[in-house]
């Protein structure tokens, strides 16, 4: 393989990765937008939504039914369980300050974590995921394995579906308006919790989509898989700028590029290291992030 077809293949395999973060991302960025809140635990949403998968594909085997049928009930299980979560946990203390929240995150990740560990169904050991057979696509020196063809295929159609809901329905609208003024929003007799329920149920629903997808990737499933993919997704957010959604997607894809032409190029222990670098870098050139807006405090 000549440097120019490795460099497209590496580009390739960043896509792909870059795209997973970029759906984990928009889950931060958009509950972020409406409530200020980091949620920490969005990547351990990723983890019960692969783990979802997995036992699914186990009950029907590895079919293109059966990994459909996988997506659709681990974006309804972790739907369900987002909304749980923001109900039982970020809701009361809504009004509290940013710290209490923030702590309260750490905390459900932790919790999610734990009890993954210690149900005698999942247990703390890594388990296989059932992968799909499927052939690679060529286009001369370039092959694309089905599987990784498959996770872009899925996250663009994922992300083009968000953007319609965010940007031409009424939910959407909604959402917007929250985001922009949360107590102007209730005075246009907005329903401002069920907004915010919905928005934490969208991200969580991409966040299951992307463990299924991260998962088929990269075929295994352990209690801690949603822990790097989680913190590096939270950087894609501010790299593209956090609260932005099309920065949610850059910044998705530029990282995963750069993270792939590190392992692909130099040392692969490296790819970490990168990846935070790039957070502190343009933390000092453009604290913003790519897309984002500097926020106006009236005083």
């Amino acid at each position: 393989m000549n440097i120019g077809s490795l460099f497209l293949q590496q580009l390739i395999n960043g896509l792909s990765l870059g795209s997973i973060y970029a759906l984990m991302a928009l889950g931060y960025t958009m509950v972020y937008g409406i409530v200020k809140l980091i949620n920490f635990a969005h990547g351990d949403i990723l983890m019960m939504g692969a783990y979802a998968g997995y036992f699914v594909l186990m009950a029907t085997g590895a079919t293109p039914q059966g990994f459909a049928l996988a997506l659709v009930v681990s974006m309804i299980f972790c739907g369900i369980l987002g909304i749980a979560i923001e109900r039982l946990a970020y809701r009361p203390l809504r009004n509290a300050p940013r710290l209490n929240s923030l702590i309260t995150a750490i905390a459900v990740e932790l919790i999610l974590q734990n009890l993954m560990r210690i149900l005698p169904f999942v247990g703390p050991d890594p388990r296989q995921f059932p992968t799909l057979e499927l052939g690679a696509l060529t286009f001369g020196a370039v092959s694309i394995p089905g599987i990784k063809a498959l996770v872009i295929f899925g996250s663009v159609v994922l992300m083009i579906g968000l953007n319609v809901l965010v940007n031409y329905t009424k939910t959407g609208k909604a959402m917007r308006s929250v985001s922009y003024d949360l107590q102007a929003s209730s005075l246009m007799g907005i329903n401002v919790n069920k907004t915010i329920s919905i928005t934490f149920a969208i991200g969580s629903v991409l966040a299951a989509a992307a463990g299924v997808l991260y998962a088929s990737a990269y075929p295994q499933v352990d209690p801690m898989m949603g822990y790097m993919p989680g913190l590096k997704a939270f950087v894609a957010a501010v790299l593209g700028g956090i609260g932005s959604i099309p920065g949610a997607m850059i910044g998705g894809i530029i990282l995963g590029i750069a993270e792939t032409l590190t392992k692909g190029y130099g040392p692969s222990q490296y790819a970490d290291a990168i990846s935070f670098g790039i957070l502190i870098i343009i933390l000092l050139v453009r604290p913003t992030g790519l897309l984002g807006k500097k926020a106006v405090v009236k005083v």
